[in-house]
Order: C-alpha cells, then sequence, then structure tokens
C-alpha cells in the first residue's frame, strides 16, 4: 500500500495592501487614504497589544505584592477544675454528666488541664466579586516559624514549657494550633510568630533606613528606593552613568566616594536584617471560665497578588482566542484585497478596449508576442530567440509568403516616393 502523502499546506494571503495602481487612481485616492490610515492604526494597536501581553506575562512569572490584613485569634478552654466539679460529683460548668469528679491518672481523665488554641485568616477585600476570590489559604501557610512560651515553675510542671513550630516542606497545611497542658494555676502566654511573606521582607539598618524612610522592605524595594534618592540627589555620573558619586550620606553605605550600579545589591545586603516577629501576649486563669470569644489581632502581611494575577491568566487566554479571531479576518481582508486587484485588472483592461480599441488590439498582440518569443526562446541568459535564430538561415527567405511581403514593401516604398 503506497503510503499517504502528506496534505499539502495551504499559501496564506497576507498582503493586505492596495495596489500602487488603484492608490494612485484619482477615483480612488479618497477611499484608499482612509483604508491606509487605518492599516497604520492597526499596525500601532497590534504593536501596543503585543507589548502589553508581553509585559502581562512577564509578571505572571514574577511576584506581584499586595497588603493583606492576618487576623490572628488567641482562645482556650479548661477541663477538670474545681469550678466544674459539683459536689454530688455531677459537672456543674463545662463537664459532661459522669465526668467530673472521676480522675484517672492514666489517661488523665479529670485532672486539671487547659488547652490553648492559636488560629488565623486572611480577611476578605472590600467590593470584591465572589467569582475573584481565591480559595482561602491555611493559617500554616502564612507563617514560616511560631514558638510558645509558657510561664510556668518547671519544678511543678515539668511537661515542656516552650512549644516550637518549624514549618517544613511535607507538613500538612493546618487552620491552628492547639498546646494542651496541665495544671490549675494562671498562665502568662508569650507567642511569637514570624510571617511568610512574598516576597522577603527585611528589616532596614536605621544607617540606610532613616534617609530612605524604610522600616521593613523587599530587596527589590530598597534598591528603589535608593535608586531614586540617586537621581532625586543628582549623584549619577555625568559622563559615566553607571557611576554613582556618593554624598556624605551614602559614604557610609558604598565605603568610599563612588560605586556603580551592579554593585548595589551587594552593598545593600549588609543594611538588611531579620524582620521583627509578632510577639503576642495572653494569660489563661483556669479559676474561671474562658471568655466566650477570642482575642483578635491584625496583623499587615505582604503577599502575592493571586486574584491580580488570575485576572492576567485570563486576559492572556481571552487574548489568545481573540489573536485567532483576527487571524481568520486578516485572511478575510487579504483575500478581499486581492480580488480587489483582479477586479482593478479587469477594469483597467476593458476600458483600455473600450477607449481605443485598434490601438489596443496591436498593442495586445504584440504583448502576446512577445511573451510567445520568451516562452519559446533559448533563455534570457542567451539574448536569442527562435525567429532571430531563423533569420540567419538562407531557407528562411525562400518561404511562400517572402515574395508577397517584397511586393508589399516594395509598394510601399514607391508610393511613398511618389508622394515626394
Amino acid at each position: 500500500m503506497d503510503p499517504q502523502k502528506p496534505a499539502a499546506k495551504k499559501r496564506k494571503l497576507t498582503d493586505k495592501n492596495l495596489p500602487n495602481a488603484l492608490l494612485q487612481s484619482p477615483e480612488f485616492s479618497e477611499d484608499s487614504q482612509m483604508y491606509r490610515d487605518l492599516l497604520d492604526m492597526e499596525r500601532r494597536l497590534d504593536w501596543t497589544v503585543t507589548r502589553k501581553r508581553v509585559e502581562v506575562q512577564d509578571a505572571l512569572n514574577r511576584t506581584v505584592p499586595t497588603s493583606r490584613t492576618l487576623r490572628i485569634f488567641l482562645s482556650h478552654t479548661v477541663s477538670g477544675q474545681t469550678w466544674q466539679q459539683g459536689a454530688d460529683g455531677l459537672g456543674a460548668v463545662g463537664a459532661t454528666e459522669g465526668e467530673a469528679g472521676k480522675v484517672n491518672p492514666e489517661t488523665g481523665e479529670g485532672i486539671p488541664a487547659f488547652s490553648f488554641r492559636i488560629e488565623g485568616r486572611l480577611l476578605e477585600l472590600p467590593n470584591q466579586r465572589a467569582k475573584d476570590r481565591p480559595p482561602p489559604r491555611k493559617f500554616s501557610t502564612l507563617i514560616k516559624q511560631m514558638v510558645v512560651e509558657l510561664e510556668r515553675d518547671p519544678a511543678l510542671y515539668p511537661e515542656g514549657n516552650i512549644v516550637e513550630w518549624l514549618r517544613g516542606p511535607s507538613q500538612p497545611q493546618l487552620d491552628g494550633f492547639t498546646v494542651r497542658r496541665k495544671g490549675d494555676t494562671p498562665v502568662k502566654i508569650r507567642v511569637i510568630i514570624h510571617l511568610e511573606q512574598q516576597p522577603e521582607q527585611f528589616k532596614v539598618h536605621p544607617e540606610l533606613g532613616s534617609f530612605l524612610g524604610l522600616r521593613e522592605e523587599s530587596r527589590v524595594g530598597v534598591v528603589q528606593a535608593l535608586w531614586n534618592y540617586v537621581k532625586m540627589q543628582g549623584l549619577q555620573d555625568k559622563v559615566d552613568r553607571r557611576l554613582i558619586r556618593a554624598d556624605a550620606r551614602l559614604r557610609p553605605i558604598f565605603g568610599g566616594d563612588a560605586a556603580y550600579f551592579h554593585q548595589l545589591p551587594e552593598m545593600i545586603n549588609r543594611f538588611l536584617l531579620a524582620p521583627d516577629p509578632i510577639v503576642l501576649h495572653y494569660t489563661i486563669n483556669p479559676a474561671s471560665p474562658a471568655p466566650e470569644k477570642p482575642s483578635a489581632w491584625d496583623v499587615e502581611l505582604k503577599l502575592d497578588d493571586s486574584a491580580l494575577k488570575t485576572r492576567m491568566a485570563y486576559v492572556v487566554q481571552m487574548a489568545t482566542e481573540s489573536m485567532r479571531d483576527l487571524a481568520k479576518l486578516d485572511d478575510e481582508i487579504a483575500l478581499h484585497v486581492q480580488s480587489l486587484n483582479n477586479s482593478h485588472l479587469k477594469r483597467t483592461f476593458l476600458r483600455a478596449f473600450a477607449d481605443d480599441p485598434q490601438q489596443f488590439i496591436q498593442t495586445w498582440l504584440a504583448s502576446q508576442s512577445r511573451d510567445l518569443e520568451s516562452v519559446l526562446g533559448s533563455g534570457p541568459s542567451e539574448g536569442a530567440t527562435v525567429r532571430q535564430e531563423d533569420l540567419r538561415r538562407s531557407e528562411f527567405f525562400r518561404l511562400p509568403w517572402v515574395e508577397e511581403a517584397v511586393a508589399v514593401q516594395e509598394g510601399l516604398r514607391l508610393a511613398a516616393k511618389a508622394n515626394m
């Protein structure tokens, strides 16, 4: 069986320019100029759309920071406390029937204890449509490290009074953390939270941040602020634009009188410190009922704007679909231009025939004769045709029509001489 031949590719017509003869025609000059203006506007619009699409695609690969509010909730519950046990062994408050008054040292049932709960969630943005809201993130994905310190006597409570959680790649995502301990005395708790921010935030050393007006910022933000300071103070060298001249404030930063722009990130790293953690204080008093509502703290957090990226990805997808529609329209325009060009050629042909049929036929026959000589010729490189080759041979002049041609020519010569 013969192998199938690949389908021939269809040649796409991409020429949307009108023929020059039509552009120069006085009858169509106005319409032609309008069409050329549309083409120029389309080229500018295509360039702008392409540039914007590239910028959006580049932004999708980078972090787009936005400020969000993280609300942290601290609460606690108590169990097995004296005030929760009734005189007859029934739970007065917070205990089920049969549980209060019974102590099981092996399981810990009935032993005074408390549970400390830490939770957090991002507040929703105002005036945001439901379909634009990204799925809520777990609290554990918003922090890098957390330490819970319980202020208790280690002699009375030998169990760990310091609980540390460190984020790892294989750990499950959690909405909150619970610390359970035994005891019936008031406990002061300090919670230290290191936030996970995107892009990573740094504490700016006062030596650099004092004149830049920064306390905490990302590495890129610090470089941008320093570059703005250089431009405002006119510290860029007039000859070598890569060189930055140091003033009194920048001299300690540069360690000299000048530095090149590409050296700024390395110099700035020495003035970027780990950011201060979030420190929260909480007190648990097992001798009284726990508050009905948890305590809450709001913390500003820098995150990657996933909602904006979702909208940008949707725009890129829509742009891709629009480009396919535009390509179809371009093909249709090219076909119409080709049809217009063919119609213009037919119109020119017929108009020339209508104006002067005799001259048109003579011109047309001469053109056809030249085309025939070109087709039957030995090639443009030799510069010879079949007729020129026949004229070199004597047999050509012995043909029957030669005598008639000579007679006609001689008659024309004599007539012209008689008229003289």
